[in-house]
């Protein structure tokens, strides 16, 4: 199995601990396929990569942290998928212990532990996300946005289509591979301090895309588990509203009906959205093999 993992890492104006961790997983694991995907740095990032043992692809200008793994799938050849940031923040030791938990898992997740976040709001803010995603999967999700995981190669290269190009693609490969059935593992982990400079995730702004994008593939996956509750919360509030407007003017109003018939509507999006999900999933159990899925210039790239 050793001779079929590749380890890609997306960097972006990492020279000063890219170097450190491809030198390290080197020294650990000499066979591996080490990948580092350079996004348009605009320093050594790539150079002292390659002196350390990796084999570099460069993006012409920074694409996004998402964009740089969707490359390093496209063109890794091993079986099974390492993905790590280039920080320092992930040790190489740990990837050993995640291909140990292969074939009986589909995808390994390294979780952080308590006091690995960056910083407390953006501690407090994986928690709300994990609870929605654990809410959608109905899976205990430990740590939706960690980026140090492993997964089989074919299952990672059929969610290309779907991962963003953004810092996010973490979130949506999980919620695809959760709600595929897929079967996952959460492998604790210590998450170190950065070798220099800050998070370039945005607790706002990229807040927000994170909580887009489990709904987006929320809906896209379990529809009901978004229409249902907004649904039902239409129909209380129009169960309140009439039982107010009864005990004080003892009339049934207009606001009542709209929100009684607002929620009859939305379960009935939600049914329709739950079919459409249903078939789609069943043509995408005969769709082509992975393979088929790129274009022949992408083809020529993994050769």
């Amino acid at each position: 199995m050793s001779t079929d993992v590749s380890i890609i890492i997306p960097a972006n104006n990492e020279m000063h601990s890219i170097g450190e961790v491809v030198s390290e997983i080197k020294r650990l694991h000499p066979e591996f396929e080490i990948i580092v995907v350079d996004d348009g740095s605009t320093d050594d990032t790539a150079r002292l990569a390659h002196e350390a043992g990796a084999t570099v692809y460069k993006h012409p200008y920074n694409i996004g942290n998402g964009a740089a793994v969707k490359t390093g799938i496209r063109v890794a050849q091993g079986k099974i998928l390492v993905f790590m940031d280039g920080d320092g923040q992930h040790r190489p030791e740990d990837i050993g212990r995640m291909l140990a938990l292969f074939p009986a898992y589909d995808m390994v997740v390294g979780a952080r532990e308590k006091g690995g976040q960056a910083s407390f709001d953006r501690a407090i803010g994986n928690k709300v996300y994990n609870w929605l995603a654990t809410y959608v999967t109905k899976f205990a999700v430990k740590d939706l946005t960690s980026g140090f995981r492993a997964i089989k190669s074919d299952i990672a290269k059929s969610y290309i289509y779907l991962l963003p190009n953004t810092y996010s693609y973490p979130t949506t490969i999980t919620l695809g591979v959760l709600r595929d059935g897929r079967s996952v593992k959460y492998l604790p982990i210590k998450a170190l301090k950065r070798a220099s400079g800050k998070s370039r995730i945005r607790v706002f702004n990229d807040g927000v895309r994170f909580l887009m994008i489990i709904i987006r593939i929320c809906t896209l996956y379990s529809p009901l588990r978004v229409f249902l509750p907004v649904g039902f919360s239409m129909f209380a509030l129009g169960s309140i509203r009439y039982l107010y407007s009864f005990i004080t003017e003892g009339r049934f109003t207009n606001m009542s009906a709209l929100l009684f018939i607002s929620s009859v509507i939305i379960f009935m999006m939600g049914l329709v959205s739950e079919q459409i999900c249903q078939m789609r999933f069943e043509r995408r159990i005969g769709e082509r093999p992975v393979h088929s899925l790129f274009s022949s210039s992408e083809r020529k790239l993994t050769k």
